[in-house]
């Protein structure tokens, strides 16, 4: 009897320990140490990361700018900046929060932003141009289903619906961040929730200005500023907005601008007017998340709807945040970008985050 019990806790003492080792093993397997994140891997002279990717247009070869921060060979994000035409500076929030975790960043300059080539020919700004030049940029960096995840925010969100729609086959996971998938409910929620929650003489003198095609009109801003900058774009006041913001905003591409989402702040008019996707996000099979915020120029019960199209969706929700939750919602929208990310990391299709 008592050789019996001896055995078994042997018995049971060694399978403790093989399944505490087992554990320890896999948790080393799910992190990445911080002398590695940080190697700089590439060859030649040293840039910090800084690639210039060289892609191949209708109108010619152009150099498009991209850098990385970081090494994870399970976990890199490219990240598609909004505008259209802004930059990827506004992304930098996320140098405080993913690299801890382990998540490699990869900015990204569209052709006509930032540091990019800007070719000033409106012909080339151009959706399915722009979904050809992400996949350029995907081959370049060597990206693949075995690591590849791509947020797309706002107007890059729309980019990143167009490319997954075409080449999911490459993705690891897919983040929509702060945009619907239909331009025209766009504009229809800007008229009908948003323009409502103006002071009506307010909205009267902006409506006036933008039938008069007086956009250079710095009485123009100066009303969207307090009453729709401050309340759906950045719920901050201006003059304390994040200087990588100011930075991004203040290099945006006005020709790029205009001609995708025209001149006006409410809804769309450029070449976007009649993009509609509502019908085709269900072929998405890739894990996805969508990210809505309760003060967003987008519609939150439109992004959480697309959560349940996505095959396997996923979405969160920013309770204070507007159209830069990564900014005023700075903890909720982190935290659970970080979760999804390592969700899909670890097998799961849909991540639960609120």
């Amino acid at each position: 009897m008592k050789l019996r019990n001896i055995t078994f806790y042997l018995f049971f003492a060694l399978a403790t320990c093989l399944c505490a080792c087992k554990s320890t093993t896999e948790k080393q397997n799910t992190t990445i140490a911080l002398s590695d994140y940080f190697k700089d891997t590439t060859a030649g002279v040293k840039t910090g990361g800084v690639q210039m990717v060289a892609i191949t247009t209708p109108k010619g070869k152009f150099n498009v700018w991209t850098k990385k921060l970081g090494n994870n060979p399970k976990m890199k994000l490219l990240l598609l900046n909004g505008g259209p035409g802004a930059t990827h500076e506004y992304f930098e929030c996320m140098e405080s929060f993913l690299p801890a975790e382990g998540v490699e960043l990869i900015y990204y300059d569209q052709l006509g932003c930032g540091n990019s080539d800007n070719p000033k020919d409106t012909s080339m700004w151009d959706l399915p141009r722009y979904v050809e030049e992400v996949e350029q940029v995907r081959q370049a960096l060597n990206l693949d289903k075995d690591n590849f995840y791509l947020l797309g925010h706002s107007w890059g969100g729309i980019l990143a619906t167009e490319y997954a729609l075409k080449y999911q086959q490459h993705l690891k996971g897919l983040i929509i961040s702060n945009m619907m998938v239909s331009c025209p409910a766009y504009g229809k929620y800007a008229n009908e929730v948003l323009a409502k929650q103006f002071d009506p003489k307010v909205l009267a003198r902006i409506r006036a200005i933008e039938a008069k095609g007086d956009f250079e009109n710095p009485e123009y801003m100066q009303l969207l500023l307090p009453n729709f900058y401050a309340k759906h774009i950045l719920r901050m006041p201006p003059e304390k907005w994040p200087e990588p913001v100011n930075r991004s905003f203040g290099k945006i591409n006005q020709s790029l601008y205009v001609t995708m989402q025209g001149p006006s702040e409410f809804g769309i008019s450029g070449k976007l007017l009649k993009w509609d996707r509502t019908k085709d996000i269900s072929k998405l099979y890739v894990p996805a998340l969508s990210i809505g915020a309760q003060y967003d120029t987008m519609d939150p019960k439109h992004m959480q709807w697309m959560a349940t199209q996505f095959q396997n969706g996923s979405y969160l929700y920013c309770a204070n945040g507007s159209h830069m939750s990564m900014y005023d919602d700075q903890q909720t929208y982190m935290n659970g970008l970080i979760k999804f990310i390592k969700g899909v990391d670890a097998g799961e299709k849909k991540v639960k985050l609120n």
